[in-house]
């Protein structure tokens, strides 16, 4: 079952500075792209499959968390127990802030562990050019609901190719590198222009650009617009050439309707 949301969201979300080429525009793109990696992991007549990763750096919430977390508790279990010596009734906002806000942190802390876990090492988009629409294997997740099945979890989804914008977004961030940027995909509901889903599409402008005049030109003209890429697809499935934290995550299986209809055409009659 394809998943989809309802909520509108913002029509710019923060940090946004502007979109790239539209679904139909001809604009030619400002760099070659044949030597991106990692490459499409699948292209063919019908569709083509590009790879994603939300996270860019696997394992650091691990290897700092874990041993935060064991720490914490450490420290809380005897702070907590010491807490029955306070005064509520004088001493009560001191009480909550010391009991809520090292909460807070450790749950925070066990979320961002969560998702280095649990998200998959890859989550790939599907463009299907013969039924106009982009499949993604979207992870979804929720820092509060942490033991929610719900709220966490593969829900891939499927939209029209025609409703969707590629967003750059530029966040400067001390510390960090400086300059941030990274490209969304929105999807617009055609009827009331509302943004009905905002998904992350790259880390960085460049791979940004050059995924997205990939999928523009297979999309308009098909597989024989695009060059022989440098670099050989990847199989995210197979081990060999991951780090250990890819290896330890979960494995892209689509489910079996979605799979079928984003790599196949509509047959005759099929409504789309």
């Amino acid at each position: 079952m394809i998943e989809h949301e309802t909520k509108a969201l913002w029509k710019r979300a923060i940090g946004w500075s502007y979109d790239l080429p539209d679904v139909s525009s001809q604009a030619v793109p400002r760099f070659g792209f044949e030597d991106i990696k990692p490459s499409p992991n699948y292209l063919d007549e019908v569709y083509l499959e590009i790879p994603r990763s939300t996270v860019s750096l696997r394992g650091i919430a691990v290897l700092l968390g874990v041993p935060g977390l064991a720490l914490s508790f450490l420290v809380l279990v005897p702070l907590y127990w010491n807490m029955l010596s306070i005064n509520w009734s004088r001493d009560w906002y001191i009480a909550l802030t010391v009991v809520f806000t090292p909460l807070v942190g450790v749950w925070t802390v066990a979320s961002l562990v969560k998702i280095d876990l649990k998200l998959p090492r890859d989550e790939p988009i599907r463009f299907n050019r013969m039924r106009r629409k982009i499949y993604l294997y979207q992870y979804r997740f929720h820092y509060i609901y942490l033991f929610s099945r719900k709220h966490w979890g593969v829900k891939p989804v499927a939209y029209n190719w025609d409703d969707v914008t590629a967003e750059v977004y530029r966040v400067y961030a001390p510390g960090h590198g400086g300059l941030i940027e990274n490209v969304m995909l929105s999807v617009r509901n055609p009827e009331t222009d509302e943004v009905i889903d905002r998904v992350f599409f790259t880390h960085t402008l460049h791979q940004g650009e050059a995924y997205w005049a990939i999928a523009r030109l297979f999309m308009q003209q098909g597989p024989e617009a695009l060059p022989k890429f440098v670099h050989p697809p990847r199989d995210w499935n197979d081990d060999d050439g991951l780090s250990h934290m890819h290896c330890l995550a979960p494995k892209v299986e689509w489910p079996a309707d979605i799979d079928r209809e984003s790599r196949t055409a509509p047959s005759e009659g099929e409504a789309l």
